[in-house]
């Protein structure tokens, strides 16, 4: 597999960014950050979300003082926060031209040691957020000449794997959230992108709940990309308004194998040398449960017998 990023259609441009305003949320820190910053460079004018005060005060001083950039720390699980946070943007910002979803968390583990509340946690941050902020830009966008969406979806909203369910729950449906808006929106002028990268050199693994002994298994570098490529190639597609870009190797393999091969996929989850073992201790214990709940003078007949 070679290390080209590819992407998928193309339809309105977005011919500059010069003086666009964009809306990014999680631009505290990995791939918002360079987001930020390179957007800036470019000579946007910025409004940062992120729950992190300190990061988005450090991001906001790097992007330097050419461009208009304004902060807003908010807890994107809950509701009312976005709304008072929209409602400040409303307030303090004429115009948006680019929004961008990006915030997101995860959560590894068995997915039945799942509490509902972190099930909710986690549902509200990556897709129940990008919906509510994205259907209150909604009418201004459409307003724009050049205006676009991007949703950070990752390849876990195309292929899913074990101890992820939640992950892969939010970001199929956020793929799903984004292919709705371009079929409806794009008529309308919006250019819309769902952005789908492998594994990523950022602190998202950091801030997932583990099961196991506190840690989330973090895939070798050599798989990941970095946070100023995504960033890059995020902004490239934007401006060619791509349908859906696919970044890393590993990532388009699991695309392609998804694709045309889906059954290699589900023989791989499906395979476990322990799974024959387990299989017969339910079994054993089935029975065990069906003899503990028999008649006990049947069963001393039986044995007379």
């Amino acid at each position: 597999m070679d290390g080209r990023t590819y992407f998928h259609d193309e339809g309105i441009h977005v011919k500059t960014f010069d003086n666009k305003t964009v809306f990014l949320t999680g631009a505290a820190s990995g791939i918002g950050r360079e987001l930020a910053l390179q957007l800036s460079s470019l000579g946007c004018n910025l409004y940062l979300v992120d729950i992190d005060e300190a990061g988005l005060r450090d991001v906001a001083q790097a992007a330097g003082n050419k461009v208009q950039v304004r902060t807003r720390v908010c807890d994107l699980a809950d509701p009312a926060a976005i709304s008072s946070m929209l409602l400040d943007f409303d307030r303090n910002t004429d115009v948006i031209d680019v929004l961008i979803n990006n915030a997101g968390v995860l959560y590894y583990g068995a997915t039945h040691a799942m509490s509902q509340q972190q099930w909710d946690w986690l549902m509200k941050i990556n897709l129940l957020a990008p919906i509510q902020i994205t259907n209150h830009f909604l009418p201004r966008l459409m307003e724009r000449p050049d205006a676009h969406i991007a949703n950070m979806c990752s390849i876990s909203g195309m292929v899913a794997g074990g101890r992820f369910a939640a992950y892969h729950t939010s970001k199929f449906g956020l793929i799903g959230f984004t292919e709705a808006l371009r079929a409806e929106y794009g008529r309308k002028g919006i250019g819309v992108t769902a952005v789908c990268p492998g594994p990523v050199q950022t602190r998202l693994y950091e801030a997932g709940v583990a099961k196991e002994k506190g840690r989330v298994p973090t895939p070798p570098a050599f798989l990941c990309a970095s946070a100023e490529r995504v960033a890059a190639l995020t902004i490239k597609a934007i401006r060619r308004n791509k349908r859906q870009v696919v970044i890393t190797p590993i990532a388009h393999g699991l695309f392609l194998l998804k694709r045309f091969a889906p059954g290699l996929i589900d023989f791989a989850n499906q395979f476990s040398r322990k799974k024959k073992r387990r299989q017969a201790e339910l079994q054993q214990k089935e029975l065990e449960r069906l003899a503990s709940k028999a008649d006990p003078e049947d069963v001393n007949s039986r044995r007379v017998a």
